[in-house]
């Protein structure tokens, strides 16, 4: 097991289920996550769909977050997620401490 060495950041948990037509959403969430890219402050991501959706983005500060909750493209996929493509999602905000991984190789 390997500990990485770094100074605490943040994560946003967004988790969500999805209504049964949901057509665009896919071309949506590439399109939010190629301009969270390019945001100050954005430091990756992760996701994973199947009856319920998870994704997880990283951030070096709560100002960061709060600048990407902001952007306007950003607020109209908000939009259209309440409206067309969302059963239910839940965001939480937490500060990452610590961290570590295990790999085979």
């Amino acid at each position: 097991m390997k500990t990485k060495n770094f100074k605490p950041y943040y994560a946003v948990i967004f988790t969500s289920t999805q209504r049964e037509h949901v057509e665009g959403y896919s071309e949506m969430a590439g399109k939010m996550e190629n301009l969270a890219k390019k945001q100050e402050g954005f430091l990756g991501v992760d996701s994973a769909r199947n009856d319920v959706g998870i994704t997880i983005s990283y951030w070096k500060s709560l100002e960061a977050i709060k600048q990407w909750k902001q952007q306007s493209e950003h607020l109209q996929a908000q939009l259209k997620g309440r409206n067309l493509w969302y059963n239910w999602y839940n965001v939480r905000i937490c500060r990452v401490e610590k961290e570590y991984e295990y790999s085979l190789s």
